[in-house]
């Protein structure tokens, strides 16, 4: 294997390779034919903010490197933190993100248009978090059942009375389910099937457990936007697949399943929604999926040379962070970061903002009073920035960056600045 240059490195914390373990094969095809396309500095878990009683515990900190299968042209991260680890206790709730809430309404209403399905029908959600999703299918008369192995979480969902079990999704469970209740007609993932490792296995549980005319659908983050829009903060330990349309064709069909349809969707500052059925199903494939296979290839999606110049760019985003903040640092400023989320920590890393930012801001009151992965950053109500009187705010949450600016006009027109790092660093 060889090993594009890579950023420089800055391990402020403790590495360890406890709850670590390195695949040596390709998730979707086998192969070994295997090679680093982008490495990045560790981090602490993305999602692993602490208490003020925990914030004297070091975090360990685990690689981020993406590798590159030259046989099928998945993207992904070979070192696996345990998912007992990364996913048990969750502490972030769908629930809490009203756009996404209406998003998965109008989800909801787009797939029971598409299917038809009978009253009392079965979907399951795979990945259900809170069970925001289903509660908009059992509205409109489906029988819902939610997999999550997060327990908070899914007591929450069964709290809401959506049955949820609090499980990893595997083939056995599969077909157990399908024992229990039947067949599915709607099956979906999303956001999760990037997660997974055994994705083979997940693969075997959807076939076993779909309807003949039913369909699963699922949401990732799209490697094309990755690519084009600098998109690193959605480089972390959860996502262990960067996913492209050509690799996961290829790899439904050696499953059963045959992926009908794709779209391109503004989520997580790019995705796209995956429509599947079973091998040989109703629907005729659209034409979406040839498109975007095309377009990925005449990216150069598979190539190594593009991650190359990904790396380039993120280098030279980081040094000019370093010499501002530096600067900034010298005249005496403060500096705020607005944002608590899963993905603002990678930012944090490797960006190098550990030990620049003041204090971070977040509008959702779970997250106030805890403290950031690794650098245990504290994080206050967003009303901090009138109180504490920052000079600057690095919009750590950037795709929100145009409601947080209105939502702040007073700190600009008190002489604050904003700084947004992505998709290209900019001051406002």
């Amino acid at each position: 294997m060889t090993s594009p240059n890579p950023l420089p490195r800055l391990n402020p914390l403790r590495e360890s390779s406890r709850a670590l373990s390195k695949r040596d094969t390709c998730r979707l095809c086998g192969s070994s034919n295997l090679d680093s396309a982008l490495l990045l500095l560790p981090t602490a878990i993305a999602g692993a903010y602490v208490t003020r009683e925990q914030r004297g515990v070091p975090q360990e900190t685990y690689p981020l490197e993406l590798f590159l299968c030259h046989n099928c042209g998945l993207v992904q991260m070979l070192h696996i933190v345990d998912p007992e680890v990364l996913f048990r206790n969750y502490n972030y709730f769908t629930s809490s993100s009203p756009w996404l809430v209406e998003q998965f309404r109008n989800l909801a209403d787009e797939l029971l248009a598409l299917v038809s399905p009978s009253r009392e029908s079965l979907v399951v959600d795979i990945g259900s978090n809170d069970g925001s999703l289903l509660q908009h299918f059992k509205e409109c008369g489906m029988r819902v059942l939610g997999i999550d192995p997060a327990q908070n979480v899914a007591q929450l969902a069964n709290g809401r009375s959506l049955e949820t079990l609090a499980a990893f999704f595997t083939s056995e469970l599969a077909e157990d389910l399908r024992r229990r209740y039947g067949s599915a007609s709607i099956v979906t993932a999303n956001n999760v099937f990037a997660h997974i490792d055994n994705l083979a296995d997940i693969a075997e549980g959807i076939r076993l457990l779909l309807d003949p005319k039913g369909v699963f659908v699922f949401e990732v983050s799209y490697l094309v936007d990755l690519i084009q829009k600098n998109l690193i903060d959605t480089i972390y330990h959860e996502h262990l697949c960067f996913h492209s349309v050509k690799p996961l064709a290829a790899f439904l069909r050696r499953h059963g399943l045959e992926l009908i349809d794709v779209k391109r969707i503004p989520s997580k500052g790019g995705s796209i929604r995956g429509m599947v059925q079973l091998a040989g199903g109703p629907r005729p494939v659209d034409p979406s999926v040839t498109e975007l296979i095309q377009l990925e290839a005449s990216l150069g999606m598979d190539r190594l040379e593009v991650f190359k110049l990904f790396a380039s760019t993120l280098e030279s985003f980081r040094e000019q962070f370093r010499k501002s903040f530096q600067s900034l640092k010298k005249r005496g400023k403060a500096i705020a970061g607005y944002g608590a989320s899963t993905p603002v920590t990678t930012l944090i890393y490797q960006f190098e903002m550990g030990d620049v930012l003041d204090f971070l801001v977040d509008d959702n009151p779970q997250k106030q009073s805890l403290f950031s992965p690794g650098y245990h950053i504290p994080i206050l109500p967003s009303q901090a920035l009138y109180e504490r009187k920052p000079g600057y705010v690095v919009v750590l949450a950037w795709n929100y960056f145009q409601p947080i600016l209105e939502k702040h006009e007073a700190f600009a027109k008190q002489g604050g600045h904003f700084i947004v790092p992505l998709p290209v660093p900019m001051v406002f």
